[in-house]
This record gives C-alpha cells, structure tokens and sequence, in this order.
C-alpha cells in the first residue's frame, strides 16, 4: 500500500510542488503500479518558435516521477534524469505515464512516458530515485 490513502490526498500534498501545479501539472490517476499527470497546454508554455518549451514537458515529466515515487516512498527524490524528446507535441494535452521499473532499498527506477492528446510520443524521460 502506497503513501496516499486517496487521489484526492496526494493532490493536496502535492500543492506544495508550486512550480508543477502553477504550470497546470495535475494529478488524474494514481495507484501503486503507475501515476498519470496531465497538462494542458497554453500559450504561456510556448517558446519563441510556437513549440511547447522543453522545461513544460521536463516539469510534467518530473512531477509525474515526484507523484509515483513518493507514493511508494516517501521521501523520495531525483538522483539521476534522462530525457529523450522524440516529437513536438501537436496536440491541446499533455499527459505523462509513470511507471515503477525497480523499487529496490534505497533506489527506485521510474520510466515516464509522455504523450499528447493525439497520441503523439513526445517525451520519454528515466529517472533514479533517492529514498531518504
């Protein structure tokens, strides 16, 4: 059993990660095998060309991680990111996928995918969790 004893609980902690939820990252599924987080994309996540900023899908991406990680144990914190951007986004959503790939003692291994709402990839980022 997980961290959270309600989708509704972890939303409200999660309120706390300001830059996330400012930026419109929200919680839509949790449980103890994944997390999905979604974003809706806006005018202010646009960068000079018409794109959505890199930092907009990295900062859904490492919510989605912040989510399911300190869902199976908390605290829990980025050690190590990787992030592989594979298409530009064409879609109005923005939704990321994680998934717990190795939950061992003092690390945990979370893969994100990250999609729009016309099922464009988009992002797929691999994160190394510290348990505190």
């Amino acid at each position: 059993m997980g961290t959270f004893q309600s989708l509704d609980e972890a939303r409200e902690f999660f309120t706390g990660d300001r830059f996330a939820t400012n930026n419109g990252a929200y919680i839509d599924e949790l449980d103890d095998e994944h997390c999905v987080c979604s974003l809706e994309i806006k005018d202010d996540h646009r960068n000079a060309y018409g794109g959505v900023m890199g930092g907009v899908i990295f900062t859904l991406s490492d919510f989605a991680f912040a989510v399911l990680s300190n869902h199976l144990h908390k605290p829990t914190v980025a050690q190590q990111t990787s992030v592989n951007f594979l298409s530009a986004p064409k879609g109005t959503r923005l939704i990321a996928k994680a998934t717990c790939r190795k939950n061992g003692r003092s690390l945990m291994i979370v893969n994100v995918d990250v999609s729009d709402d016309t099922g464009r990839d988009v992002v797929q980022f691999v994160a190394t969790g510290f348990k505190l």
